[in-house]
Formats: C-alpha cells, sequence, structure tokens
C-alpha cells in the first residue's frame, strides 16, 4: 500500500501532462497573446521579462554546447539581462558554430515546440516540459544571480502545474508560449541596434563571423528569419486550433 500511495503523485502528474485539453476559445487565445505582447512591448515591463528570453538563449547555448560534443563548464546570468555560457573544446569547427549559433535562435525555437505541444491539446505538458528544462538549467548556473532567476521562474511554474486549476494552467501555457514567440525577435534587433553603434564587437554574430568569415551582419539577418518564422509559424497553430 506504501508504494501505491507514494507512487501516487508521480501517476497523477503524468496523467496531466498527456491529458489533451479542449480547444481553448478565441478569446483566450487573443487575450494571451495580448498579455504576452505587453510583456515584450512595454520597456518598463520589457526590461523584467526580458531575463525569461536570457535565460532561454543561454540554455540554447548550454544545450547546443552538450549536444555537439562540448564539456559545459557553467552558465551565468547577470541583472541586466546579459549572460555567459562557458564551454570547452575546440575553439572553431561545427560544435562551436552550433554553440554560438543557438542563443538568438533558442527562444522561438522553445516557443514553437511549446506551440507545436499546445495545438495537440498538451497545455500541461508544455509546463512540465519546461519546468525539466529549467531544472537541468540550474545545474548550470555558476552566479547567485542566475541561481536566482532560474529558481524564480522554475518555482512559479512548479505552483502552477502542482496547484493551479486546469484554466488557469492553460492561461499560463498560452502566455508563455506566445511570450516566447513575440520576444524571440526583439533581441535580435536590439543587437543589431548595439552593432551599428560599434557596442557589441563579442557578440554571438560577431564571434561567427570571425569562425566562419560569413559577414555579422548575415548572421544577425538568419536570427531574425529563424526568430520570426517561427513567430508566424507557432502563431498560425496556436491560432488554428480554437474552439
Amino acid at each position: 500500500m506504501g508504494t501505491v500511495s507514494s507512487l501516487h503523485p508521480v501517476g497523477a502528474a503524468w496523467q496531466q501532462v498527456t491529458t489533451v485539453a479542449p480547444a481553448p476559445p478565441a478569446a483566450l487565445l487573443l487575450g494571451t497573446a495580448a498579455a504576452a505582447l505587453v510583456l515584450v512591448a512595454v520597456p518598463e515591463v520589457w526590461r523584467r521579462s526580458r531575463h525569461l528570453v536570457t535565460i532561454a538563449h543561454e540554455g540554447a547555448h548550454g544545450l547546443a554546447a552538450a549536444l555537439s560534443g562540448r564539456r559545459l563548464a557553467g552558465i551565468r546570468l547577470h541583472s541586466d539581462t546579459s549572460g555567459l555560457t562557458v564551454s570547452q573544446g575546440r575553439s572553431s569547427g561545427p560544435g562551436m558554430v552550433a554553440t554560438a549559433a543557438a542563443g538568438y535562435v533558442g527562444p522561438a525555437l522553445v516557443g514553437l515546440a511549446a506551440a507545436v505541444l499546445l495545438a495537440r491539446g498538451y497545455a500541461v505538458g508544455v509546463l512540465w516540459a519546461l519546468l525539466v528544462l529549467l531544472a537541468l538549467l540550474l545545474l548550470q548556473i555558476r552566479n547567485f544571480f542566475g541561481l536566482w532567476a532560474v529558481l524564480v521562474a522554475g518555482s512559479g511554474l512548479f505552483a502552477v502545474t502542482w496547484w493551479a486549476s486546469a484554466q488557469a494552467q492553460l492561461l499560463v501555457a498560452y502566455v508563455v508560449t506566445w511570450f516566447l514567440l513575440l520576444a524571440a525577435p526583439r533581441p535580435v534587433l536590439e543587437l543589431q541596434g548595439l552593432r551599428r553603434r560599434g557596442r557589441a564587437r563579442s557578440s554571438d554574430a560577431d564571434v561567427l563571423a570571425r569562425l566562419t568569415r560569413v559577414p555579422g551582419l548575415v548572421w544577425v539577418g538568419l536570427f531574425l528569419v529563424v526568430t520570426v518564422g517561427c513567430l508566424v509559424l507557432g502563431g498560425s497553430l496556436l491560432l488554428g486550433r480554437v474552439a
């Protein structure tokens, strides 16, 4: 009896993850998109919500480094919304290129993956998937602010997945997904603004330019194409599933 009892919360969580939610009404889709747009478009709010993009950005660097065979040495997140991912391995080659290229497109790709799950009705699955990613990222954080930022984001997601109502979970899943999709292009535009003023000589685009001899502006353009493409595709998936 004790074994069954101890497994019950896990079974309940798995049932939540695999349960298909009904198609949301158009008002919910548009309302959550509007809420996410506020998080991106209002400067005072963006200064805070941008930390979530940085978490996804640095997490994407770390994942690309691990998948390409590099050794991940740690991730730092800073209070000015910047971040740093350190990996060890060859200073050039495909692994280094993949690692440098992953950051700016990472939030958009995560948002697109979340949109695919939402389009299939797995709203709680989106929240748990993000929670697992945050837990893995937490293991690589190497500074106090980064630890605090990931713990706050993870604690909020855990509270929603564990205690919130099904309707609240649906709302949060859609807001987070819309936010990732809508937010991803903005740092790319900010990057080019900094590059134009000569203030981003060590940016991902400039690192890639040195690694590949492809101009940094081309890499910025590629980042923008990927992030906007994910927004269009992910948005169409979300809007295509309406009650």
